[in-house]
């Protein structure tokens, strides 16, 4: 049966990420994920919570390899103004999805006070910035 870590490193490495990568994302150093994906540590619920939202990987999955929620698929509702965002910045559905979901990701981490509905140029300057550091 696969270990947290090497569970954690099945999926870092689906997604194409190294240890460096992950460990700078999740906040945490390259030696200590090193030492859990080798199982010569332990990992703590707080920093298990921080890859698992790197990783988009449910605590449990990452700690037992099952899920216990029935996962539906709920549709992909695109905002009129990112809609026109994608068609003026001539991007595939897959790449405006993905914008959705980089911004959604986002917004999941702050407060729902004070936010603001994207305009056309917003989302506009979130794929630019997307592009400056991922490429």
């Amino acid at each position: 049966m696969p270990t947290v870590g090497e569970r954690i490193r099945d999926i870092r490495l689906d997604l194409g990420l190294n240890q460096e990568q992950l460990a700078e994302q999740a906040g945490l150093s390259k030696g200590f994920l090193s030492d859990v994906e080798n199982s010569k540590r332990n990992i703590g619920s707080e920093n298990l919570l921080k890859i698992a939202n790197v990783l988009g990987a449910s605590v449990d999955y990452l700690l037992r390899g099952e899920t216990s929620e029935l996962v539906t698929a709920q549709p992909t509702v695109i905002p009129p103004e990112l809609s026109q965002a994608a068609e003026e910045l001539e991007l595939s559905y897959a790449a405006t999805v993905e914008l959705l979901d980089a911004h959604r990701s986002v917004i999941a981490r702050r407060s729902n006070k004070g936010l603001r509905t994207f305009s056309v140029d917003d989302w506009k300057k979130l794929h630019d910035a997307i592009k400056k550091v991922f490429g």
